[in-house]
């Protein structure tokens, strides 16, 4: 196999391994701060996508489209913490899996509604068209773009997390909840917060896939599903593992499609289930 392939190919898995990491980096803080898996995950990041198709057709502007997807998904989030799932925090955690599926169902049927149910395609705006030639091989210049948006807004959530006072209390959330609440924080506050900070995750992720993997009413529950993958390989509720899975994932999906492209994405639900068998707390998760 030709050495630019190769290079080619594992680039490209980066680039899918970014947006798996954006969006699954929201669903562990949701998972993490209230421990309750998002089923309305993949409809957020639906919603993103179509959002920001809509906002940069009418202006023009692809920046706009990103900022409107991440800030619709993530008020649509905070509305859904602060008026049901708040209301399910003492009730049976098999409720609250069924009030997210059942919100999940509700918002795909809505953006049905809304958009359609014909999928389009989402041209990257002129100033990322192309292709970069790197001497071996030639890239879009709007995966490259995609990847690093993905890892800088990744990176910003990192500063914040461990540099700010909002960030300790949400590691205190994650590691000691009861603790953190005895201590003076508001919990109520830090998950709506939490759970809108996760859906605009989700939905700026959608907004930049959607010129690579094009728009279309389905595309939630494909994502929601890797997503949960790279929540379970990289450990339940840790959100770097979570970053690290969800590269992984798309490097390996990204190499596999050279030599066995049906088996791509059975191979990664494989690895979800060996690593449930034998490492319940994932891949970087604790002992």
């Amino acid at each position: 196999m030709a050495t630019s392939l190769l290079l080619a190919q594992i680039l490209n898995g980066l680039v899918t391994g970014a947006l798996y990491a954006l969006t699954a980096f929201g669903l562990s803080i949701i998972k993490g701060l209230l421990n309750i898996p998002n089923f309305a995950h993949g409809a957020l990041y639906l919603i993103g996508a179509y959002v920001g198709l809509d906002v940069t057709t009418r202006t023009g502007s692809f920046s706009a489209g990103l900022f409107a997807a991440a800030l619709v998904a993530g008020v649509v989030g905070v509305l859904i913490e602060r008026f049901l799932v708040r209301k399910l925090y003492g009730a049976a955690y098999l409720f609250q899996l069924l009030l997210l599926f059942g919100v999940a169902l509700v918002l795909e049927q809505v953006v049905i509604l809304l958009w359609g149910t014909v999928g389009t395609s989402m041209p990257p705006p002129p100033w990322l068209q192309g292709a970069l030639d790197t001497g071996l091989f030639t890239f879009p210049k709007y995966l490259i773009f995609a990847m690093a948006m993905s890892l800088a807004i990744i990176t910003a959530l990192w500063v914040a997390i461990e540099k700010t006072r909002f960030g300790a209390m949400v590691r205190a959330g994650l590691e000691r909840r009861e603790m953190a609440a005895a201590i003076g924080i508001d919990i109520e506050r830090l998950f709506t917060v939490a759970f809108g900070v996760g859906a605009a995750l989700a939905g700026v992720a959608g907004a930049l896939a959607a010129p690579v993997v094009g728009v279309t009413s389905s595309m939630g529950g494909d994502m929601l599903a890797i997503a949960f993958v790279v929540v379970v390989l990289g450990g339940l509720g840790s959100l770097y593992g979570a970053i690290l899975a969800g590269l992984i994932v798309g490097v390996t999906q990204s190499l596999a499609a050279l030599w066995v492209p049906a088996a791509s994405t059975v191979l990664i639900y494989a690895a979800m289930i060996a690593v449930l068998a034998f490492r319940p707390q994932g891949l970087f998760g604790e002992r």
